[in-house]
């Protein structure tokens, strides 16, 4: 049985209540301390990216939309003013610091972050099933990888995921350009136009009647002990994780080209829509190593759904949901429609993010609209969860402390804050002009709680 009754009664109080908050990690400690002791290393982070460069031209092939980086999944960081401004006058307070966009709700492939880990995990098990039956060795072209004969090999086996969504797609769309089966495991909370779009690519999708977690351990259930099919684990994969942090690289590379330098001057803060926690996670990983303490990462979730906060305020000593605390895990973001979130993440983690941060759904929506009115780019809801976050760090008690006591305070005018946005380039046009709507409707009627 889950102990809920240990938790700061005031926090469990605004949880209940879903009224959004800013949380503040007291665990946090300087990264040279954390980094050494876990169990994933920088190195690993550089091995991941030379594998997706050596993938590069065999993902060129595939998915065309690639070609103009060579085959190399990434979005650009996009300069955002107008939004800063209108933040600041509609909800009243003055976003200091550049305001950006890390616009992986552009992301080629499987449009969202997920393109990022779910993809890199695909080619990790397709590489090491052709080396494994002696089609393939690592010293090959990976072009090889799409002959007929590996590809043969590929359709003998299946790849099985449980999702709300993205990483559905992400897992669905590339691994059946590789030739493998697919099967995705789909929640209550996956929209619509998802699962059609999946089985348009002739992948398999089971609809489950439940949530994020029931759905992942309906997959793992179904794939049992199977030697002919593999089980993408968001709540415990490495590879998912170490895909996520390659963005670290990439985006110290962005940066230097805009002429961004990062330091104790100009700190980074970034602000990471929040699910089970792999994506995030990663990223917060692989960030620290570049930036080390000049980098602030806090993850956002709904007010529905803030289970990795719950787990952290938990310690992560037990297994605990949302449901624990009377909470519904209901929300329009169903990308971070999650009851329960991956301890595999938090433990690599939990020391290392800055904090948590709730939003309410009709927020959202608010953002959304935000968005699409002064920079012209559609998202869906989910990838604006980390919208409220410089508008909470900069007008809140605990935001302004946070600032004070790692000496941020004088430097905040410089500093950058970077918007990480997660999902939407799939997303239909009606299906978008529907949540841009839903936004103008109620847009500056509440302000942030």
């Amino acid at each position: 049985m889950t102990r809920t009754d240990d938790f700061s009664n005031p926090l469990l109080e605004r949880l209940k209540a879903q009224v959004p908050f800013l949380w503040v990690n007291d665990r946090l400690r300087p990264a040279a301390d954390v980094l050494p002791a876990l169990p994933l290393t920088h190195t690993d982070i550089q091995d991941a990216a030379s594998r997706l460069s050596r993938f590069a031209p065999l993902i060129a092939r595939l998915f065309p939309d690639t070609g103009s980086d060579a085959g190399i999944i990434e979005s650009e960081i996009v300069a955002a003013p107008r939004l800063r401004d209108e933040l600041s006058h509609r909800f009243g307070v003055d976003i200091r610091g550049d305001v950006w966009l890390k616009a992986d709700h552009a992301l080629p492939v499987a449009g969202s972050v997920k393109a990022r880990g779910g993809v890199y995990e695909v080619l990790v098990f397709a590489e090491r099933l052709a080396v494994r039956e002696g089609l393939f060795t690592t010293s090959d072209p990976y072009l090889k990888l799409a002959s007929p004969e590996i590809r043969r090999l590929f359709s003998r086996y299946t790849i099985a995921v449980g999702s709300t969504g993205n990483l559905g797609l992400s897992i669905g769309i590339s691994g059946a350009a590789l030739g493998f089966s697919v099967t995705v495991h789909m929640s209550r909370d996956a929209k619509a136009w998802k699962k059609r779009l999946l089985r348009q690519r002739g992948v398999t999708v089971v609809e489950h009647e439940s949530d994020y977690t029931s759905a992942v351990e309906a997959g793992r259930q179904a794939v049992g002990d199977d030697p002919f099919t593999y089980f993408v684990d968001d709540e415990n994969s490495a590879a998912l994780f170490l895909g996520y942090s390659v963005a670290a690289l990439r985006l110290a590379e962005q940066m230097k080209r805009h002429g961004i330098s990062v330091n104790e001057r100009r700190p980074l803060l970034v602000y990471l829509p929040c699910g089970v926690g792999g994506a995030p996670g990663g990223i917060t990983f692989g960030l620290k190593h570049i930036f080390g303490d000049s980098v602030h990462c806090f993850f956002a979730e709904p007010t529905g759904s803030p289970s990795f906060l719950l787990g952290m305020l938990s310690g992560f000593e037990q297994p605990v949901s949302v449901y624990d605390i009377g909470l519904t895990n209901r929300t329009e973001a169903d990308g971070l429609a999650v009851a329960r979130p991956s301890r595999f993440a938090a433990s690599i983690v939990e020391n290392l993010i800055s904090g948590c941060l709730t939003v309410r759904d009709e927020d959202l929506f608010r953002f959304v609209y935000a968005l699409s009115e002064t920079e012209g780019i559609a998202v869906e809801p989910s990838a604006a969860a980390g919208f409220s976050g410089p508008l909470l760090l900069l007008s809140t008690k605990e935001g302004k402390e946070y600032l004070r006591w790692h000496r941020i305070e004088d430097s905040i005018g410089d500093a950058v804050h970077l918007l990480w946005t997660t999902g939407g380039l799939l997303v239909p046009g009606d299906d978008f002009e529907a949540f841009r709507l839903r936004g103008e409707q109620t847009y500056g009627r509440t302000k942030e709680g």
